[in-house]
């Protein structure tokens, strides 16, 4: 489960990535706008779920009962 979400966060990285490069020049459409707001979403939630795994895993619990939190909650966190 945790290559997957490693793998998830790998796409998401490449697509906020090439959106910001298109960007710099050209601006993006209000579509593109959208598109790396939810990346930017997703990757945090990624993120949060990968950590709730591990440290389910260190203190010997099932890393398989973390679960997805909402937007809201991941993105109120602070780093």
């Amino acid at each position: 489960m945790a290559d997957g979400i490693l793998g998830r966060i790998d796409e998401l990285i490449a697509q906020e990535k090439e959106l910001r490069d298109r960007a710099i020049g050209a601006g993006l459409s209000s579509d593109d706008r959208e598109r790396l707001r939810r990346a930017e979403e997703e990757l945090d939630q990624c993120w949060d779920l990968l950590r709730q795994r591990r440290a389910r895993v260190e203190f010997d619990d099932d890393p398989d009962e973390a679960s997805v939190r909402p937007v809201g909650e991941v993105e109120g966190y602070r780093q």
